[in-house]
C-alpha cells in the first residue's frame, strides 16, 4: 500500500516536472533549482505600503526618543509587570526574539580543543500577512461590512473610520519578515561562516515552492552570504503542494491532519477564550452598539493586533486588552498547537517524520531510496539534490510543521497535557518555539575525550577516554536539553548527547510516528487531553 502511494506521487512528480520544463524550454536547470519564475506559488497579492510616520501616535509619555526598531512596540499596556512584553506573547505569530527564559539548561562555552564540525539549521519563514480566511480577515470583514451601521465610542472609537489594511497581502512576507530571515542569516554566518568550504562548489539549501518560503530562503542566503549568494548556494525549492511528497510541509502526505481528528486544538482554544476573555468581550462589546461582538471577535481582535504590527508597525488594537489577556493569547496558541500538531494529537508525529529521517539520514551519511514517510525520494536519492558532504545545511519550513518535527524527535519535554480551563506552567510556549523566522540549529561537536557531564567540575572539563562527537539542539538560540527527553542521553549541565547514544534513540522515530495508520487510518476524533504520544490511541 505504502510502496504504490510513492509509485504515484513519483509518477505525477515526473509528469509536473516535465510539463515545467516544457513552459521552460528555454532552461536547462530543473524545475527544482529554479527560483524563477516561481512555480506553485501559492497566493502572492502584496499588501499596501505601510504608512508608520503618519499613523504612528509615539513617542509615548514614558520615552522621549524611539529608535528605528523599526516596529512601533512602546504600547502602554495595563498591569504589565517589569520587564513584561505583551508583543513577545503574540504565538505563532511574534516577531522574532531569542527565547528568554531559556528550556531548562545552562549554556556554556565549547570547551578548549572542541570543535563544532557540522549543522542543521531548520527555519520558519519571516513575519508574514494573515492567512486566507483566518479570524483576521474575517474580522476585518464584519467591521467594514458593517461600516454605517454602528457608532463606536471609547477605546473602540477608532473602530468608526478603520479600515482593514492587510486584505490583498495573502500570506506573503512583510517587510520586517525579510529583515528577521537577513538578520538571521547575519547571525549564522557570524556563528557558523568557518564551516563553509569555499572549494569553489555550491552548498544545496532547501526551501519550498510558495512564495514566502522561497523569499524567506533567498533573504536568509543574502544575509549569510551577501548579494552574490548564487555563487555558494543553489538553492532547491520542493513542491508544495497536495499530491506531492515535501517534508518540508509534511501535512500535505499525511490527510488526516487536515481532519477533525487533528483538531482538537480548535476545541480547546475556543473552550479556552471563552474563560480568558469573558471580562474583554463584556467590556468592549458595549462599545460598538450594532457590531455585536462576540468572543471570538475580540479573540480575533488580539489578532489583528499581531499582524498589524508586523505588517503596518502598530496597531490601535493592541492596547485594548491587558496583561493578563494578552498572558492567556498566548496560552491558547500553546493548547491549540499542542491539540493540532504536537503530543496531544494523532499526527503529531506523522506530519514531522518524514523531516527527522532526513536529519539521520544526513547524520548516517546515505541517501534514502526507498518510500519513507512523506519524503520526496525522487530529490532525497540523489547526491546531486540530497548531498551527503555539506557541512553546512539550510532548510525552511513551516511553524506547524516545525512543531511536529520536535514531536517525531520525541522531545517530551514538551508533551505535559495543558489544561484548556486554567493556565498552568509549562514549557511549549509556542512564542518561545516557533515565532517568525524561529530557528533550530543542530550541531555535532567534536571533543579530544569525553566531556565531563558536570561542567563545574574543578579537575577539569576533560574525562579520560576517546575523542567523543556529541551533538547539540539550539532552538532560538537557546539549548534544548536532550536529557530532559532523552533520558539515555545522561544528565548533562550542557544538555548534549553523545551523537551514537542520540542515533539509537532515533533508531525507532519512525515507528513510533505509526505514519501510516496515523496519516491515513480510519480511526475516530477522541477529546482533547486524552492523546499524549502524538499518535492515536
Amino acid at each position: 500500500m505504502i510502496a504504490k502511494r510513492f509509485v504515484v506521487l513519483a509518477a505525477a512528480a515526473t509528469v509536473q516536472s516535465a510539463a515545467v520544463d516544457r513552459r521552460q524550454a528555454s532552461s536547462s536547470v530543473p524545475q527544482y533549482f529554479q527560483t524563477t519564475p516561481e512555480v506553485f506559488a501559492g497566493p502572492t497579492p502584496t499588501g499596501p505600503a505601510p504608512f508608520l510616520a503618519e499613523t504612528n501616535p509615539a513617542p509615548f509619555a514614558s520615552t522621549s526618543y524611539i529608535p528605528n526598531t523599526p516596529l512601533e512596540t512602546q504600547v502602554p499596556i495595563a498591569d504589565t509587570p517589569p520587564g513584561g512584553n505583551i508583543f513577545q506573547l503574540h504565538g505563532q505569530l511574534s516577531h522574532y526574539f531569542p527565547n528568554p527564559d531559556g528550556f531548562g539548561v545552562n549554556e556554556f562555552a565549547l570547551p578548549p580543543g572542541a570543535n563544532i564540525t557540522w549543522l542543521n539549521m531548520l527555519s520558519r519563514h519571516g513575519s508574514r500577512y494573515p492567512t486566507t480566511g483566518s479570524g483576521t480577515p474575517t474580522f476585518g470583514s464584519k467591521v467594514q461590512n458593517a461600516t454605517g451601521k454602528f457608532n463606536a465610542t471609547g477605546e473602540l472609537s477608532f473602530l468608526n473610520t478603520w479600515n482593514y489594511t492587510l486584505g490583498k497581502g495573502a500570506e506573503i512576507l512583510v517587510p520586517v519578515g525579510k529583515q528577521e530571515l537577513f538578520d538571521s542569516g547575519v547571525l549564522h554566518y557570524y556563528q557558523y561562516g568557518h564551516l563553509y568550504n569555499n572549494n569553489g562548489s555550491k552548498i544545496i539549501a532547501r526551501s519550498t515552492t510558495q512564495d514566502r518560503m522561497t523569499k524567506s530562503a533567498e533573504y536568509f542566503l543574502a544575509g549569510f552570504f551577501g548579494l552574490q549568494w548564487t555563487q555558494n548556494a543553489t538553492l532547491e525549492l520542493i513542491i508544495e503542494q497536495n499530491g506531492f511528497n515535501n517534508s518540508l510541509a509534511g501535512y500535505y502526505q499525511c490527510n488526516n491532519s487536515n481532519t477533525n481528528v487533528s483538531a482538537t486544538g480548535n476545541t480547546a482554544l475556543a473552550q479556552w477564550a471563552a474563560v480568558y476573555l469573558a471580562n474583554a468581550t463584556a467590556r468592549l462589546a458595549p462599545l460598538a452598539p450594532g457590531l455585536n461582538l462576540n468572543v471570538t471577535d475580540v479573540y480575533n481582535m488580539q489578532s489583528t493586533c499581531a499582524y498589524e504590527t508586523v505588517g503596518l508597525g502598530y496597531s490601535e488594537f493592541c492596547d485594548l486588552f491587558t496583561y493578563e489577556e494578552w498572558e492567556g493569547y498566548e496560552y491558547s496558541v500553546d493548547i491549540n498547537f499542542a491539540g493540532n500538531n504536537a503530543f496531544q494529537s494523532p499526527t503529531g508525529r506523522g506530519v514531522g517524520i518524514g523531516y527527522v529521517q532526513e536529519v539521520l539520514a544526513r547524520l548516517k551519511n546515505h541517501l534514502i531510496t526507498s518510500p519513507t514517510a512523506q519524503v520526496n525520494v525522487t530529490l532525497d536519492g540523489m547526491p546531486s539534490t540530497f548531498p551527503l558532504n555539506q557541512s553546512l545545511y539550510f532548510d525552511f519550513s513551516h511553524d506547524t510543521n516545525i512543531m511536529s518535527i520536535l514531536t517525531a524527535f520525541g522531545f517530551t519535554q514538551f508533551a505535559p497535557v495543558l489544561p484548556a480551563t486554567h493556565m498552568v506552567p509549562h514549557d511549549l510556549i509556542v512564542s518561545h518555539l516557533e515565532p517568525f523566522g524561529a530557528r533550530l540549529d543542530i550541531e555535532l561537536i567534536e571533543a579530544p575525550a569525553p566531556v565531563a557531564a558536570d561542567r563545574s567540575n574543578a579537575s577539569g572539563v576533560y574525562l579520560e577516554g576517546p575523542p567523543t562527537t556529541y551533538i547539540h539542539f539550539i532552538l532560538n538560540q537557546r539549548t534544548l536539553p536532550l536529557y530532559k527527553s532523552f533520558p539515555a542521553c545522561g544528565t548533562r549541565d550542557d544538555g548534549w548527547c553523545e551523537v551514537g547514544t542520540f542515533l539509537d534513540i532515533q533508531e525507532s522515530s519512525l515507528d513510533l510516528s505509526q505514519y501510516e495508520y496515523a496519516c491515513f487510518g480510519n480511526y475516530s476524533a477522541v477529546p482533547y487531553g486524552e492523546i499524549t504520544d502524538g499518535v492515536p490511541l
